[in-house]
Formats: structure tokens, sequence, C-alpha cells
């Protein structure tokens, strides 16, 4: 399988991610320009990924403009066909932005940018990434001034109904706690995918956390997960 990572303006973690799958994951990577509109060497058994930074300077609000780029245009379509897209970050703002995903990310709740490891914690099996991370607790690192997800009741209810949350922040023993929410998060919610289980987005870094000159590798599972079949 390959991946294919999307450049917006203003991505900053693209390369990051690019380094992770390709030299940590030893996957095939496909750089795709924001104004590209071919995805028609990709299956919907590769992936696509949305990476982290400030797309388009997140001039109007993060992820807005993105949403209406060419290449979103065909993500939107691919992940209608079943085409695995992982949004982080960033990427988790453009996919909500974009309809892929329900809810938003709001300005944390301190209204500071924070950059720092956390803990998350996945508590389903529901979908490929969680049978893949189990139930071990990882450190991630997070780095967002927006990443506060919000939805209304109703959205939240659906989420936890049909087991959407993939990820919430935890403690290192991995219990989760409001203590433990870098950001305000509702629900110490880290991270969520759709209801056919093919698009995820989530504000840490994965990427962040695969090689071993920086004695952490927690994001490896994350992302291998992706290339496995469901």
């Amino acid at each position: 399988m390959k991946f294919g990572v999307i450049v917006f303006p203003g991505s900053n973690c693209d390369r990051d991610m690019m380094h992770a799958l390709q030299d940590d994951l030893q996957q095939e990577v496909v750089m795709l320009w924001h104004k590209d509109r071919d995805l028609s060497m990709f299956t919907k058994d590769d992936c696509i990924v949305l990476p982290g930074g400030f797309s388009y300077g997140d001039y109007l609000r993060c992820g807005a403009l993105a949403r209406f780029s060419p290449m979103m245009e065909q993500v939107i379509a691919f992940a209608n066909n079943g085409g695995k897209v992982l949004g982080v970050c960033n990427g988790f703002q453009i996919l909500c932005e974009s309809g892929l995903l329900p809810g938003v990310l709001l300005l944390n709740d301190h209204q500071k940018f924070t950059c720092k490891n956390v803990y998350i914690k996945t508590e389903t099996d529901s979908n490929f990434v969680s049978k893949k991370v189990g139930n071990k607790v990882l450190k991630i690192p997070v780095a967002h001034g927006e990443g506060r997800y919000h939805a209304d009741a109703a959205t939240l209810e659906k989420l936890n109904a049909n087991n959407q949350v993939v990820f919430r922040y935890c403690n290192e023993q991995g219990e989760v706690h409001i203590d433990s929410n870098p950001n305000g998060a509702t629900n110490n919610i880290a991270g969520i995918c759709n209801e056919g289980r093919n698009v995820f987005g989530m504000m840490p870094h994965p990427e962040r956390a695969c090689s071993d000159a920086l004695h952490n590798i927690d994001g490896r599972a994350i992302l291998q997960a992706f290339t496995m079949m469901n």
C-alpha cells in the first residue's frame, strides 16, 4: 500500500509525517500538492494523510479554507468511496470543517498554545486503529492552540453509542481525568472516527513519536494500523 501526504500552504508537519512513514515504517509515500486533483493512483486500501500545521495561515478559522482546496474535493470523494483518511492536528480540523468528521476544534480553554507530551488511550476495539493499539497507554506529543474538541449533546451521544471515540486524554496510569486534559476537550476526546471507520482525526502527533532517536515510538502502532487491511 502507499500513503499520500497532502501539503497545504502553511503545512509544517508534512515532512515529519513523510519521514515517519517512509523511514520509520518503510512505507511508500507520495507528496500531494493542495492544488492537485488526481488521486487515481490510490486505492481504498491506501491512505491519504492530512498533516499538522497552519493551512492557509488559519486566517479565517482553522481548516476552513483548506476544506475548499481542489485536493480536498478529491479526498472527500475518496473517503466517501471507502478510502482510508487520517487527519492529524490541523488535518483533524480540516476533516471536521469538511464534514468528514462531526464536531469542531475550538480555542484551548486556557487560551494558550500547548506543546508537550500527553497520554492517550483507546477504550474500544471497534476500529482497526484501536485493535492495533490495544489497551496500552500511549505517550504522544501535542502542539496546538485550537485543539479543544467540541460537539453538541446529540453528536456526543451518537459518538459514544457508536464507539467512534478512538482516543481520550488520560494520565500515565490510564485514568481519564480533567487534569490530564491539555485543552479542555469535551469528555477528554483526543481523536474520533466516522461511522464507516475509514476516516480518523486526532490532535496528538503520532509521527513525532516514531523514531528510536527520540526515545519514544508509541506513535508507530497508530500509523502501522493504517498499513493493515480493515
